[in-house]
């Protein structure tokens, strides 16, 4: 063990370098890959983020206005309370959409339940009509702050001052009324019905039923008149964030893998180095055992202090990086988990690391103590004859020579481009994502988004007057009647979504994947959802039932359906006429001018409608993914990080096998610039295959990868959409050229190395 120990020492001194290299490739991988769960907790737990931030109450009891709520502080397992705070429950409009709302009075935002200001600011004693809305609320009405909201029935008028995050259960129209914090003058001055309510935030999160239980006891049964739990919120908050978190874990396991690999690279490159060494030490009497022990020992001292480092500093100093990944950090360590993740990982890295060099140690036991040597190969026999060839026309020797040095030994090279290609390939994958999300914003109408507007009249005005209306505003380019009901499927288990929109004349624009539009009498198209719930393809007939009447439809196409999940088929008005031909129309699709703007089209129609109808934005499916394209960024960061780990590994390995050519380089009349031209050429070959073979492989898997999961969510298959041409280009030409920018200065340094020390480094 002593001499084990002085020959680690001894080794420590002589590669100092390439120590450290160990070191920060460890501190570096770990790092990503904390950073990565950071990303992904940030990412696919919006609601839990607000719950932590907020300090969120883990029940939220509605009561009447007469109940002594301030007893409940008291219940056993409640560690503080919100409120509580007078509400009432009334309904406000905002350009032309009209909301169901509960007032709740406060004055200063509270420690328990604390909203979390989006934009604008917080409630103004000296402003009796400011409100701050909750942010699915302000979505729901288009409002920002400065916008003013009115009361239908009334000539009172409500100003918005802020729009704050809330880890309530959010605003459903029809089923959930959205909150809006005011005054508890302004809920008192409302009429209609008034209550209480109060948050609790508990000491055991798992004690909420007992703590319902123990309310319900103390106020009475009668007293209670809603409860909703942190269980239900959280549920319908992480309902839209399934597709988000299934990408991000993908990414998760991609970088992984990339970065074990990485790890695996640098150990089997560093111990090349060493053959020289070890087969010394052999010669002097270390046994095989020994031998591993000594590169196990010293890989795992390395790979335990990177980790350590690494996740010092990510926890000192994550939180401190500006930015969305600072904040990322921040949030996390606040999680539950967080504590967990921050050892696992490491531990994971430093475990792998141990297996690999383990595998890697055993190789070098099994050195002879006597190093080979290199046969010695016939004149002109070393290069191949392509290679010959492309020296007698004259090609730059260094160009030739590099790229023979880069594929010499194929299976190593192959194992290098494999390496470095994954965190490519999955940054090709990222940038796919990206460019779905952005495609499905700015061209909505390729994924069956063609309408930015729904038009839904009260019935005051006949199709005609809506049809006038909405003509005038130059705007409007298409105006689509339609309806939409319920229906059940074969067997009466489940209920779809049956459209009639458009008219044989004047047909509705939808986006087909599959199939043609539906043109003629009893034609539809239909959604993947659809198909996959009734198991019928493009081309089946099938009955659909609308109350007692049935509907025969010939599915003639697949369209993209973003809503229902998928689960809508959809006709001509004219098809669902000929069964009733006194059908009016209860909903129009509006098709606006490129540039248009939803909401002043929206206000336009509204105040010209005098409130005969509600204009409402459609929604696109890309909203609740726009999280995603930050996160992206701090993806690619990562695995670039990981590639750079990768890329430096390689640079390395070619700089040192490169040292044992360097004098007969220099005998053939080659000056160090020509030979530092090789070995930069050598590694820019390598990274330009890897970037072939990333693109090659990645666009198509990651087409596979989003249509799958259109398809599982009902959407469809041919939402994928790949990145252009010029930033592929872009992508592949910055890698290549990092990738000869540094390599350059070790091959330089390596290039100008004495004669003496590449003598005593090729021995």
């Amino acid at each position: 063990m002593r001499a084990t120990l002085r020959w680690a020492h001894a080794d420590l001194r002589t590669h100092r370098g390439e120590a450290l290299f160990i070191v920060l490739a460890t501190a570096g991988i770990v790092t990503s890959l904390l950073l990565a769960a950071a990303l992904f907790g940030y990412a696919t737990n919006p609601w839990q983020r607000v719950f932590t931030q907020s300090h969120g109450a883990h029940v939220w009891i509605h009561t009447g206005p007469s109940s002594d709520a301030h007893r409940l502080a008291d219940v056993d397992g409640v560690d503080s309370v919100a409120g509580p705070y007078p509400t009432a429950a009334t309904a406000v409009e905002s350009r032309g959409t009209r909301a169901v709302v509960e007032l709740r009075g406060a004055t200063e935002q509270p420690v328990t339940g604390r909203p979390l200001l989006a934009s604008g600011r917080w409630l103004d004693p000296t402003r009796a009509d400011g409100v701050v809305l909750e942010s699915s609320l302000a979505r729901a009405l288009w409002a920002e702050p400065g916008d003013t909201l009115t009361v239908p029935g009334t000539t009172r008028k409500l100003t918005v001052l802020g729009v704050a995050d809330s880890a309530e259960p959010r605003y459903s129209p029809g089923e959930r009324p959205g909150l809006v914090w005011t005054l508890p003058s302004a809920v008192r001055g409302t009429a209609g019905h008034t209550g209480q309510v109060i948050g609790l935030r508990l000491t055991d999160a798992g004690d909420t039923d007992y703590a319902v239980q123990r309310a319900v006891t103390l106020l009475g049964a009668g007293a209670v008149t809603e409860v909703s739990s942190w269980q239900q919120a959280r549920a319908e908050a992480q309902g839209d964030n399934r597709l988000l978190g299934q990408v991000l874990g993908l990414f998760g396991l991609g970088a992984l893998v990339a970065a074990g690999l990485a790890v695996h690279g640098a150990i089997g490159t560093r111990i090349r180095g060493h053959l020289r060494d070890i087969s010394v030490l052999k010669a002097i009497g270390f046994t095989p055992g020994q031998v591993v022990r000594i590169f196990l020992l010293q890989h795992v001292a390395f790979a335990l202090l990177g980790a350590v480092l690494a996740g010092a500093l990510t926890q000192a100093l994550g939180g401190r990086v500006p930015g969305r990944l600072g904040d990322a950090v921040g949030v996390w360590q606040g999680l539950p988990g967080h504590t967990a993740v921050l050892f696992s990982v490491p531990a994971a890295v430093v475990l792998f690391i141990a297996a690999t060099t383990g595998l890697g140690a055993w190789r070098a036991g099994r050195v002879s103590p006597v190093p080979g040597l290199r046969a010695a190969a016939p004149p002109g026999g070393g290069l191949p004859r392509p290679a010959r060839g492309a020296l007698g026309l004259r090609l730059p020797s260094a160009l030739v020579l590099g790229w023979h040095k880069a594929f010499t030994r194929r299976s190593r090279s192959s194992a290098t481009v494999a390496r470095l290609a994954l965190p490519l390939l999955l940054i090709v994958v990222a940038m796919s994502a990206w460019t779905t999300i952005e495609r499905f914003h700015s061209r909505p109408e390729q994924f069956g988004l063609a309408a930015a507007l729904t038009v839904r009249p009260d019935g005051s005005l006949s199709d005609s007057g809506v049809r006038a209306l909405l003509d005038r505003n130059p705007r409007v380019t298409g105006v689509h009647p339609g309806i939409q009901v319920p229906a059940l499927v074969p067997g009466q288990t489940g209920t779809i979504a049956l459209r009639g929109l458009g008219t044989h004349q004047d047909p509705y624009p939808f986006s087909l994947a599959e199939g043609r539009p539906a043109r003629g009498a009893d034609e539809a198209v239909a959604g993947q959802g659809l198909l996959d719930l009734l198991d019928v393809r493009v081309g089946d007939w099938v009955r659909v039932t609308v109350g007692a009447q049935p509907q025969i439809l010939h599915i003639v196409g697949r369209s993209i359906e973003p809503e229902n999940g998928g689960r809508v088929i959809s006709t001509s008005l004219d098809t669902l006429r000929e069964n009733d031909p006194e059908l009016r129309p209860t909903l129009y699709q509006l098709q606006l001018r490129p540039g248009a703007d939803p909401h002043q089209v929206a206000t336009e129609l509204a105040t010209a409608a005098h409130g005969a109808f509600d204009v409402h934005a459609v929604t696109s499916p890309a909203d609740g993914l726009s999280p995603l394209r930050g996160v992206v960024v701090g993806l690619i960061a990562v695995l670039a990080l990981i590639g750079l780990i990768e890329l430096l590994t390689a640079i390395g390995g070619t700089v040192r096998e490169g040292e044992r050519d360097l004098l007969a380089l220099k005998a053939i009349g080659l000056t160090p610039r020509q030979i530092t031209a090789i070995t930069v050429t050598a590694t820019g070959c390598t990274a330009f295959v890897a970037v072939l073979v990333a693109t090659a492989v990645g666009l198509p898997l990651a087409h596979w990868l989003i249509d799958a999961q259109g398809r599982s969510s009902g959407i469809g298959a041919g939402v994928a959409r790949g990145p252009s041409a010029v930033l592929l280009l872009l992508f592949g030409g910055a890698a290549v050229l990092g990738t000869a920018a540094l390599a350059a200065l070790p091959a330089a340094r390596a290039a100008r190395r004495r004669p003496a020390d590449t003598l005593s480094a090729a021995a």
